[in-house]
């Protein structure tokens, strides 16, 4: 995985530049991550009795935080002058190292006196000093942004009493708040970092552990061998192999790093022009981390935030980002087709026979991960045993990627950087939900949004699509979700909404600021690689990917899209949302199949737009909270979408003289 949010990540979230580091931070970071992961699966795999060490839930947060946590001052140094300031940053590690490992050989007097509550006078200092610490983390490993967000709310409980209307809140000191954040276990060792404690970690090593072996090459073969000679060939690996890529990396930004420099040049050489290459390459990699199997950091805060098994939110996502990628796909193909685009020589691809030779391995161990995951329900240590398998094999069978001594130390080293980024951001987004419950503010804020919104649920979607885009550009994935998650969420869920495709439409929407301008971190991620302008890249991705920014409502408004509810409406609307996707995509690209393409003049456009109106329509599982179904919604879509093959047959044959073929 990778260093997004995770699967979503600090990488792809504004972060300071990483500087190269000397070679005893570097092993630091190597032995930190170690002990990390080794105290990760004495827990996952409940070891204790063997290796002896048995540890309270809180111990083990505060032992691998102790372990994580201080590596963020060496990772993201602070500079003055160019200059790195190593005896602040060593002595701000060390402090946050010994308070954390204080706490942590104190658990269990911690919780039999309940510490959040009436701690020892030095351990409420310790606790101040270590709120501020974690904020400078956080800033480092997340930017200026997030921690402007988490100092903000992370003081509310001192200063809630005075706070109008709904937004006031229980009050407490400065040293009562430090001393929640803390020590308790619904703060700084609250959800997030649970979740990543339980279930992150190990499929973040096996993300890292699948860049080092190989697998984004193998996955870029495949796809070339598969689809490269079809029409608008090209553009479909991109879409192909990115969706893979990013569905087991968990990142947007190391995905079009990864993929890109191979996709768009290949897309452009075959005839693609730069700026579409890119846009659909930010598409593509940014639909990635919402893929099964390994969906990013945000859909396992999710399993722990709804209290339900990671499998059931995999299974959830299938039918929307299969929606997604099925848009992407038939629109690449409309616009070869529009353009005159062929597939590649065959003489320039890969041998499908050899690239399966090559990494048949990694076939092998994506299928022992999904039968542990589906078959088992073992989510907590389906990716350990999957990364093991995965380096012997690599060992024994790869002659290109066996692992050298110097390239797994990077190996090491990556993880490390990963695990560090993470933990830091996620331990201060967890002062920000501790804040929210120590104060009882989030029922007081569900109340007032269902009636700011006026009873309408539609309402409240617009409200809350619009708040998960705006604090998707200056969070994390994750940050943003957590913060929707407990106080926009639960309004959601009172006005009737399921639970899991509330949280679903949250983590949708704010995934979009990574293709839509202001921000647009995918786009111009790919832009860059593409030499195209970020700007521009931004807004061809928003075209290309626009089924992506109603998918969201979709689900959310019928559960149906999401596999929850009766199998004969689950198909019937699936089936009517493809046809939709399938319309609205080929709509996009003036392309209508069967006849052609459309001429740019109003009488085309006017054709188009029915296109859109009717595959909007015909994806729309209809409206279940206002009584339509559907059965409704698809007809109407049927119409619209006959009246404009009609109006494109009735055109056809005016394009050339139109629109000339460029």
């Amino acid at each position: 995985m990778t260093q997004e949010d995770p699967n979503a990540g600090a990488a792809d979230a504004p972060v300071a530049a990483r500087p190269v580091l000397a070679n005893w931070a570097r092993l630091l970071v190597i032995a930190g991550a170690g002990l990390a992961v080794a105290l990760t699966v004495n827990q996952v795999f409940n070891l204790g009795r063997t290796t002896g060490v048995m540890l309270l839930e809180n111990a083990y947060l505060y032992w691998l935080l102790a372990c994580l946590l201080p590596l963020t001052f060496l990772l993201f140094p602070l500079r003055v002058a160019g200059r790195w300031i190593w005896p602040v940053d060593l002595a701000l590690a060390a402090i946050c190292a010994a308070i954390l490992s204080y706490f942590a050989w104190m658990a269990e007097t911690m919780v039999i006196q309940a510490w959040e509550y009436t701690a020892p006078q030095p351990a409420r200092y310790a606790a101040l000093l270590m709120w501020v610490i974690v904020m400078e983390a956080t800033r480092r490993a997340g930017g200026m942004a997030i921690l402007i967000v988490i100092a903000v709310l992370s003081l509310y409980p001192v200063y809630a009493a005075s706070m109008p209307g709904v937004f006031s809140g229980f009050a407490m000191s400065v040293e009562q708040t430090g001393m929640f954040h803390i020590m308790s276990q619904q703060s700084m060792l609250g959800l997030p970092i649970k979740a990543f404690a339980s279930l992150v970690i190990g499929f973040l090593v096996f993300g890292v552990a699948l860049q080092f072996t190989g697998a984004g090459r193998f996955f870029i073969d495949l796809s070339f061998a598969l689809l490269g000679h079809v029409r608008g060939g090209a553009a479909k690996v991109a879409v192909f192999s990115s969706g893979l890529m990013g569905s087991m990396s968990g990142s947007v930004t190391s995905n079009i790093l990864t993929t890109g420099t191979l996709t768009i040049p290949a897309m452009n050489r075959s005839g693609f022009p730069r700026l579409y290459a890119a846009g659909l390459e930010a598409c593509a990699s940014t639909g990635g981390t919402l893929m099964p199997p390994i969906m990013g950091a945000t859909a396992f805060v999710m399993a722990n935030f709804l209290g339900v098994p990671y499998i059931e939110i995999a299974v959830a996502a299938i039918i929307p980002s299969a929606l997604y990628f099925f848009g992407l796909f038939i629109g690449a193909d409309a616009y070869a087709a529009r353009a005159g685009i062929k597939g590649l020589p065959r003489a320039e691809l890969p041998s499908l026979a050899q690239t399966i030779r090559d990494g048949w391995y990694f076939i092998i161990v994506f299928a022992a991960l999904i039968w542990m995951l589906v078959g088992l329900q073992r989510e907590a240590i389906a990716p350990f045993y999957a990364t093991v398998l995965l380096l012997v094999i690599n060992q024994l069978f790869s002659s290109r990627d066996r692992m050298s001594l110097t390239r797994l130390t990077e190996f090491l080293f990556a993880t490390g950087r990963l695990l560090v980024e993470i933990a830091a951001i996620l331990a201060g987004i967890g002062l920000v939900v501790g804040a929210l419950v120590v104060t009882g503010m989030i029922g007081g804020l569900t109340n007032a949004l269902v009636h700011l919104a006026g009873g309408s649920t539609l309402a409240l979607l617009m409200m809350g699509a619009v708040a998960s885009f705006i604090l998707g550009i200056g969070m994390t994935v994750t940050a943003a979700y957590v913060f929707l998650a407990v106080v926009l969420a639960p309004s959601l869920v009172q006005a009737g909404l399921e639970p899991l495709a509330v949280h679903m439409f949250i983590l949708y929407w704010g995934m979009l600021s990574f293709i839509t301008p202001p921000v647009a971190i995918g786009a111009f991620a790919a832009a860059s690689v593409a030499g195209t302008d970020p700007m521009r890249t931004g807004l061809k991705a928003v075209q290309l990917g626009a089924i992506i920014y109603f998918v969201p409502f979709f689900f959310v408004l019928n559960p149906a899209l999401l596999l929850i509810g009766e199998t004969g409406e689950i198909i019937g609307v699936t089936v009517s949302a493809l046809v939709g996707v399938a319309v609205l995509a080929s709509a996009l690209q003036g392309y209508v199949y069967g006849i052609g393409r459309l001429p740019g003049r109003a009488s085309g456009q006017v054709v188009r737009a029915l296109m859109v109106a009717g595959g909007l329509c015909f994806a729309a599982p209809g409206l279940p909270l206002w009584g339509v179904g559907h059965l409704a919604t698809s007809a109407l879509g049927a119409v619209l979408t006959a009246l404009a093959v009609a109006g494109a047959w009735i055109l056809r044959g005016r394009v050339e003289k139109l629109e000339p073929e460029a």
